[in-house]
């Protein structure tokens, strides 16, 4: 598949759904002095490209009693318990996150929970599943840069 060429206006576009998914198309198109028709012409045109793959919702998890999160390196007895692992961290809900990495942990998680107690409890649960030796934990005091735009416009330089 030939690599999609974006323009400003597909710049602008993707710029404004960053900043709020949930813009409607007429109010993107008032701002861009643009038809509805051309915004809705050139989403699916990067859907279908693959640049834009669906919408996300934000939540403020410390609203939701979600304020403690946890980095959760793990260990496993033999690399080729990867996949089960992996399944068996699926079902664990407050794993948020889950990397496949090199270096000093075979799997690096996030982990969200509602105290230290509750952070326990999920790190004893990832610690039953077999296939892996242990774990190593490190808690977040505070997420400091969670910005997608500054990579999306470092991109849209690159093109």
């Amino acid at each position: 598949m030939a690599k999609l060429k974006l323009d400003e206006i597909d710049h602008q576009i993707l710029d404004l759904l960053i900043e709020n998914t949930r813009t409607a198309f007429t109010d993107i198109a008032k701002q861009l002095l643009i038809s509805a028709g051309t915004v809705h012409v050139r989403v699916k045109k990067m859907e279908d490209a693959g640049i834009i793959k669906g919408s996300t919702l934000t939540l403020d998890y410390k609203k939701l009693g979600y304020t403690f999160i946890a980095y959760i390196g793990i260990f496993l007895e033999r690399t080729h318990h990867t996949k089960f692992v992996l399944q068996h961290l699926k079902t664990i809900p407050f794993v948020t996150v889950a990397h496949i990495t090199t270096g000093k942990f075979n799997i690096f998680c996030k982990v969200r929970a509602k105290s230290t107690d509750h952070a326990k409890s999920i790190i004893f649960m990832m610690d039953d599943i077999e296939g892996v030796s242990r774990t190593e934990s490190m808690i977040s005091l505070e997420e400091s840069i969670n910005d997608k735009k500054r990579l999306m416009h470092r991109i849209f330089n690159e093109l």
